[in-house]
């Protein structure tokens, strides 16, 4: 048998890169005494109340497969919250998808939008999946570098400048993953304009929704114009801390729901029922969980830009989220080299740049999802790193 000739894979697969996240933290495993500011997870444990519903729900048999759509309890429920809080109605009998997470959604969405060719633009630095996710669907990612722009953030011109005719759509994440960028409302105005003058979609990832502490989050589908050409993406990974339930949900015009329900069809078939009762019962009950959390990330997050400015690695404040992309300039070292030695020398675990974009050779990304205690510890250990390459 030609082995050689079985095993040959499909080529996008063949030259897709693994993630620059889990690739550097292969080096993690084993070794004692690290601090981990690297994973984008909360460290806060599910609440409670949210885990009981999920324990009470396999206790009373609930086992079995839902509709494809999910749970019409839980659509409602999303509807319900989307409306309240951004002021969008969705049907939740047609513009609601629940998936298995929001990595599932962005997969569905761009497999439905995308014909071969097709460009879909997104900011540079972004989260790891955003051009493989692209790729795997036939298209092509452009990516817009932001990593000198102010605040990290696209802006209209940088857009208008990477339109072609070949754009299908924008990928829009924020607050954002892994710079903790978020935009004002009349940032948001801007960019819709130029979304609306070249007649794209919109992929409006707004996971971290509710970590949100300079402003109120905008959502782009409640802007004029914009509802309608706005794939909504969210879910209950980030704010409610169920990352392990592998939770979210895509809303949206029917007609890009339905096309991306039919793919869901045929590969998840439906979010897991128990993580779905767990849903309804965190958007009944979990806002004040969510509320606490955020106090404590805002808290987190001052002391650990303040500390890392100290220490000597220049970083900007982030609007939302839980990370921090502080330079590594000032060190001499680049990124790479930078999250290497710290993980060698001090046992403190961050991501390189370079995981979230090419250009970023000289940052590194730190998660601030982590107690107060252990940050403490962290920013001291950081400190003698650099004390000790000085």
């Amino acid at each position: 048998m030609d082995t050689a000739r079985v095993h040959k894979l499909n080529t996008i697969v063949a030259h897709l890169p693994p993630s620059g996240i889990r690739a550097f933290f292969d080096l993690v495993l084993g070794m004692d005494d690290v601090i981990s500011l690297g994973v984008g997870e909360p460290d806060f444990v599910t609440p409670w109340h949210v885990r009981e519903q999920a324990i009470f729900a396999l206790e009373k048999g609930y086992t079995s497969y839902t509709s494809n759509k999910g749970l019409r309890e839980l659509r409602a429920h999303i509807a319900a919250f989307v409306e309240n809080q951004y002021g969008v109605a969705y049907d939740i009998e047609h513009e609601i998808l629940v998936t298995v997470g929001v990595s599932e959604a962005m997969d569905l969405a761009m497999r439905a939008i995308l014909n071969p060719g097709d460009e879909v633009i997104t900011h540079d630095p972004c989260y790891v999946s955003y051009a493989p996710t692209v790729t795997l669907a036939g298209g092509v990612p452009v990516l817009i570098d932001t990593w000198t722009a102010p605040g990290f953030k696209l802006t209209p011109a940088l857009l208008r400048a990477a339109i072609t005719p070949r754009t299908r759509a924008v990928l829009l994440n924020y607050p954002a993953n892994p710079t903790g960028a978020s935009y004002t409302r009349a940032e948001l105005d801007a960019l819709a304009a130029v979304i609306i003058e070249h007649d794209l979609l919109l992929l409006s990832d707004e996971i971290y929704d509710a970590l949100s502490y300079e402003t109120a989050h905008v959502s782009m589908p409640s802007l004029p114009g914009m509802r309608d050409r706005t794939i909504y993406l969210n879910g209950f990974s980030k704010g409610h801390a169920m990352t392990g339930f592998r939770l979210g949900y895509a809303c949206g015009p029917a007609a890009l729901i339905a096309a991306m329900t039919k793919i869901h069809q045929y590969t998840m078939l439906c979010a897991p029922i128990v993580s779905q009762l767990a849903g309804i019962e965190a958007l009944q009950h979990g806002m004040p969980d969510v509320f606490e959390m955020v106090v404590e990330y805002n808290q987190r997050r001052r002391f650990v830009v303040h500390a890392l400015n100290q220490i000597g690695l220049d970083c900007h404040l982030p609007q939302g989220a839980f990370y921090v992309l502080p330079s590594t300039r000032r060190t001499g070292m680049d990124g790479l080299t930078f999250a290497t030695k710290l993980l060698q020398e001090q046992r403190v675990a961050v991501v390189p740049g370079t995981a979230f974009g090419a250009a970023g050779t000289q940052h590194v990304r730190m998660a601030y999802a982590a107690s107060l205690a252990h940050l403490n510890e962290a920013m001291a250990r950081i400190a003698r790193f650099i004390r000790d390459h000085t």
